[in-house]
């Protein structure tokens, strides 16, 4: 998968994609991250991108004509077709795990970062075709939340983690949040791993797990729960802790 992203502070990128999971799936050629200065392409000799916005108002809105030059010149470098743009902007659609699969099934996918009180209208109108914020608040800048984009979409892409099943059971990939997790020393401080990981009897495992993970998101998400992606084990297993907690408050 090839990424490009289109920023007007390249440094910030320094460190973020040069280590872990992400650093060895570029090292085995399967993402393919590049950085573009937005400046670079101000036109001007003093690398402005940037103008007060018409109509009045607080601050500087970044200017189309960079921006787009910034991206013509990517897509003439990789000669491929035309890639899904995505701007990182606070009016975007809220970024979840399931953009994360549909984007890794992108080519190539270019990230345009948003900054100052926001973008030309017409860079969305010519060129962006999403627009993506990760969560209701703001930042200085849209070159975090690329950051979060490319990681989480990353993983997604088949071969960057070591097993396929470790992107499967991580929360929100099937829609809850993952069971808890316990590794060696079986007793730390008089807490013990709990009996059933230790019987080896799998199936018991797996639907102790599916509880485990249905009763952490009934307590901290319960918005994810929605009856169209529960299977009829899990509407058991609910209705069977829904009646616990019923119980106890009696």
């Amino acid at each position: 998968m090839i990424v490009d992203i289109l920023t007007l502070f390249p440094g910030m990128f320094d460190g973020p994609f040069d280590s872990s999971i992400i650093k060895r799936a570029r090292d085995r050629g399967l993402l393919d991250i590049d950085i573009t200065d937005i400046r670079l392409f101000s036109g001007n000799k003093h690398n402005t991108v940037d103008d007060t916005p018409y109509g009045g108002g607080a601050g500087m809105v970044m200017q189309a004509p960079p921006i787009l030059r910034a991206l013509e010149h990517v897509r003439g470098r990789r000669g491929a077709a035309a890639p899904r743009v995505v701007l990182m902007c606070p009016t975007g659609l809220t970024f979840n795990q399931v953009w994360a699969r549909d984007l890794a099934q992108e080519e190539h996918l270019v990230i345009i970062c948003g900054h100052y009180e926001g973008v030309d209208e017409r860079v969305r109108e010519l060129a962006v075709t999403d627009e993506l914020s990760i969560g209701d608040y703001v930042l200085t800048g849209g070159e975090l939340p690329a950051m979060v984009v490319v990681d989480a979409v990353a993983r997604m892409i088949p071969g960057v983690l070591g097993e396929s099943a470790s992107a499967e059971d991580d929360s929100f990939y099937t829609g809850l949040l993952e069971y808890p997790q316990y590794t060696r020393p079986g007793d730390y401080n008089g807490l013990t791993v709990p009996d059933i990981l230790l019987s080896g009897h799998h199936e018991n495992i797996r639907r102790w797990r599916r509880r485990q993970s249905l009763l952490k998101t009934l307590e901290r998400r319960s918005d994810l729960l929605r009856p169209e992606t529960l299977a009829d084990e899990d509407k058991q297993i609910l209705r069977q802790l829904l009646d616990a907690i019923r119980d106890i408050v009696k």
